[in-house]
């Protein structure tokens, strides 16, 4: 008798889809977080950094979006890593 091939429910597949975007979503709100704090602090100077650019708009948006972008990618990862360990 042939063995039949495992076939990936529908169901754990947008789960874990499911579970991945809520990472993502975790790991983005962690990064605006981060990047607020960094900024409203005024002993680590990086607001003064900022400010005293050439573009303090453009500077502070590509800060922003790296801290969000960095921690988005880590937490996603992350998750997928602890779903794969957790079967």
């Amino acid at each position: 008798m042939p063995m039949r091939t495992k076939k990936t429910s529908v169901v754990l597949v947008s789960s874990m889809l499911l579970e991945m975007a809520g990472h993502m979503a975790m790991g983005i709100a962690f990064g605006l977080g981060f990047a607020l704090l960094l900024t409203h602090i005024p002993q680590l100077g990086i607001a003064a950094y900022i400010d005293h650019s050439v573009a303090p708009q453009g500077v502070m948006l590509m800060f922003v979006v790296t801290c969000v972008t960095t921690f988005g990618i880590g937490a996603t990862m992350t998750g997928l890593a602890l779903s794969k360990i957790k079967g």
